[in-house]
């Protein structure tokens, strides 16, 4: 790649055009049923957590992320080797998610989405992905991820970062 920026635009969020990364988590499925009397719906299986190597095991955090200023310089993707990674909001505001597919050598050129309010996404293992993203204001999230031993963190940092801007309007 030549010494200036790359511009990338982000565009939405769907399970079709993010199936070929992960998977989408929100309630605009057809796996959903009531249970509890009819008091609850149920939206059953929307994504499958991973977590193998030395005592892996699946764990539930919360993650407070700040919001990042647009155009956003993108240096450094991660991914984790041993497990899924899912991000679901507490609060039903949009926010940016960079993939990239692994070319053999690190990753390739990322792809950028905005999320709809509501929507979560789930990482599988050796995804290369950005970091959490919210826009225009900070932003809670449940994280479920891989616990246990051994290295499951690696970082990618590109020799000349990408710009992500915003569709026009946003």
């Amino acid at each position: 790649m030549s010494g200036e920026m790359k511009r990338i635009v982000a565009k939405p969020l769907t399970r079709e055009n993010f199936a070929e990364f992960g998977e989408v988590i929100d309630t605009n499925c057809d796996t959903h049923y009531p249970i509890n009397s009819g008091k609850c719906e149920r939206y059953h299986a929307l994504a499958r957590a991973e977590a193998a190597g030395p005592d892996g095991h699946v764990i539930i955090n919360i993650f407070k992320g700040t919001p990042y200023a647009f155009p956003l310089k993108l240096s450094m993707v991660e991914r984790h080797p041993f497990g899924s990674q899912a991000f679901i909001p507490l609060t039903p505001r949009p926010y940016l998610v960079v993939v990239c597919h692994d070319v053999g050598d690190g990753p390739g050129e990322p792809h950028a989405f905005i999320t709809a309010p509501g929507q979560g996404v789930n990482y599988p293992s050796n995804l290369w992905h950005g970091v959490l993203t919210p826009i225009g204001e900070s932003q809670d999230f449940v994280v479920v991820d891989r616990g246990g031993t051994g290295p499951n963190l690696e970082e990618f940092h590109f020799s000349h970062p990408y710009e992500i801007t915003l569709p026009e309007g946003f």
